[in-house]
């Protein structure tokens, strides 16, 4: 059976951009110690979440791919022989800007970028006034430990995309994020909330007989100019098998969360599941429009 070893990185992240990267560095190598094989880290973890409200200066903090930043996360995977999921805010030309994953293959060398597809504008998430959507698609990106369906955050939601990525062969799908609870809501509101996260993504293990991979920040963030109330991260970031069961999970506290995923489990689950087999593609043409109306 191919068994990876795998890290999820669950951490808070304080303004200083070099605090964050040499918080990361540790705990990346904590995990490489641990026998991870493949290490993830949380959506746009080098600062902290800037869309909470629309301010142009904000664009200061992206930079080039490659660049400074992804210069030391390659030095973090090449050093630790880890295959390494970064989330970065890419500055790809000036007034072009992405929301974008770097993979870096245990040699230190990019096997890949994957540019956000989803881009949310929700109160607290204003993401559509820093970064425009993806132009890339849904390709798995190929590393020395298979091939992996990096999707960000909000793509999470999306079925679509996680179908997309399955039958591009990825072999796991991993989903770098920074969500949380507004302060405001209710107790049971913010369940909810949380329960319908954790449930869609295991869905999409069920789905497509496929493992994932999900990883949230944690702490509390104020609103960048004290007009908002702030998000909490709750965390409960977690790796689910092909049939959706929970193989490692956090709380809401910042932490390493390692497991080992049995890759050869898709061949079988789909053997008795065949949702690929049975799916009516000769039917689902109306999914290229936004509503059916008829």
């Amino acid at each position: 059976m191919k068994k990876l070893a795998v890290a999820l990185v669950q951490q808070s992240c304080a303004p200083e951009v070099q605090t964050n990267i040499d918080k990361t560095a540790e705990k990346v190598k904590i995990a490489a110690a641990g026998g991870a094989q493949l290490v993830v880290l949380p959506e746009l973890h080098t600062t902290r979440y800037f869309c909470q409200t629309e301010n142009p200066d904000h664009f200061n903090l992206a930079e080039t791919i490659p660049g400074p930043t992804t210069q030391q996360f390659s030095a973090m995977a090449r050093d630790n022989a880890v295959v390494l999921v970064t989330s970065l805010f890419e500055r790809r030309a000036p007034g072009l800007y992405h929301n974008t994953a770097v993979v870096f293959d245990t040699d230190g060398r990019s096997a890949g970028i994957y540019r956000k597809m989803h881009i949310p504008d929700d109160p607290g998430y204003y993401e559509k006034f820093y970064f425009a959507p993806g132009d890339l698609g849904f390709n798995p990106i190929a590393t020395s430990v298979g091939n992996l369906g990096v999707l960000v955050c909000w793509d999470q939601w999306f079925p679509e995309a996680a179908r997309m990525m399955a039958l591009a062969g990825a072999d796991l799908l991993i989903y770098p994020t920074a969500i949380g609870y507004d302060p405001a809501d209710s107790p049971t509101e913010q369940q909810r909330q949380k329960d319908a996260w954790l449930t869609v993504q295991r869905g999409h293990a069920v789905a497509n007989g496929i493992p994932v991979m999900a990883v949230n920040r944690v702490g509390f963030e104020a609103g960048p100019e004290a007009t908002t109330g702030g998000i909490q991260f709750w965390g409960n970031s977690f790796v689910a098998g092909a049939q959706g069961e929970i193989l490692g999970s956090g709380g809401e506290e910042e932490q390493l969360i390692q497991t080992v995923i049995d890759l050869e489990r898709t061949e079988t689950v789909r053997r008795i599941w065949p949702f690929f087999r049975d799916r009516r593609i000769d039917h689902y043409r109306e999914l290229g429009e936004r509503f059916r109306d008829r």
